[in-house]
């Protein structure tokens, strides 16, 4: 893997000369990519998404509810918060409309846009999912002492900043994101 990295431009890969030239940093930033990949696709078992006996919610309809957990919103800015296209989020909120999960109300502050809010049902379907989400992680992360879920929540966390911070989730244009 190191050779494949080594014959890639400093642009395409996004490290200086010094990461480049560090094979035990390229090391671990394979590592960081390949583990990012497996938790994407992990996390989503662990927590029931793909199972509607254990899951409450699916994926999509899990994240649309946290980003309306403490706001509405209109589709443009449950976009630029997600990332999401306004025809894919046209479908999932219709689907969630349906399933009694979420309202469209109009604008509070009296624009044009109509908003999304949590529906009673969507908060209580919210809380059980993050239960079961939170249920698992604790089943994961048993054997991890308190100093080492810490770390690791606060690496993630910083993790997930520098992300943001560098790459715009808006067409993957590079810059920060609006809405986040």
């Amino acid at each position: 893997m190191y050779n494949q990295l080594s014959m890639t431009s400093n642009k395409e890969t996004g490290m200086n000369d010094d990461a480049k030239d560090n094979t035990a940093l390229l090391e671990d930033m394979v590592a960081i990519e390949y583990e990012c990949l497996m938790l994407g696709k992990r996390i989503v078992r662990v927590a029931g998404f793909r199972d509607p006996q254990i899951g409450i919610l699916d994926r999509s309809a899990y994240i649309l509810l946290v980003s309306l957990e403490h706001a509405t919103l209109s589709i443009g800015e449950l976009s630029e918060v997600t990332g999401l296209d306004a025809s894919t989020l046209n479908r999932q909120t219709a689907a969630m409309r349906r399933d009694g999960i979420i309202e469209r109300i109009p604008d509070p502050q009296g624009g044009m846009a109509r908003k999304f809010r949590i529906s009673r049902k969507g908060k209580d379907s919210l809380q059980r999912q993050r239960r079961r989400n939170l249920g698992a992680l604790s089943t994961v992360l048993t054997d991890w002492s308190s100093a080492d879920i810490s770390e690791f929540a606060n690496l993630l966390t910083r993790f997930n900043r520098s992300v943001q911070e560098r790459v715009s989730i808006n067409n993957g244009r590079t810059g920060t994101s609006a809405g986040e």
